[in-house]
């Protein structure tokens, strides 16, 4: 099965590239960079959106010995969160940008683009808990 495993370079999408690997899928892993402008990603900060995840998750794809790939999702993190983001808080609401990235970018659009690359499965470490089938 081919499989694509969504890589922040935490610890949990990490394993979740190992077991597939361990498990003998074709595995092909990735990283979603939601900025490219400089100066607005963290730095020396360990969590989503640090300059250092991309590289954290490449070692890991390099150890585990899959092809690594960095997604430019630039463009649609801006529009479907960050601009979501603005517009709730003008209106006086306490908008939940992680919540939104999930469902539009890390879920949603992840999906549809393995899918139309031909993956039969996507692998991430969120919310991580074991599936057979």
């Amino acid at each position: 099965m081919r499989v694509l495993v969504a890589m922040s370079g935490g610890v949990d999408s990490s394993v979740a590239a190992a077991r597939m690997v361990d498990a003998g899928h074709d595995v092909v892993g990735v990283h979603l960079a939601l900025s490219t402008a400089p100066g607005t990603l963290r730095t020396g900060s360990r969590g989503c959106c640090s300059k250092e995840d991309a590289g954290d998750a490449r070692r890991v794809a390099d150890v585990v010995d899959i092809p690594f790939y960095v997604w430019d999702c630039a463009d649609r993190f801006s529009e479907d969160v960050i601009d979501d983001f603005v517009s709730s808080y003008a209106r006086g609401e306490t908008p939940n940008p992680c919540v939104r990235c999930n469902e539009r970018i890390k879920f949603s659009a992840l999906s549809a683009r393995a899918l139309a690359l031909g993956f039969d499965a996507v692998a991430t470490g969120h919310y991580a808990r074991l599936s057979d089938g």
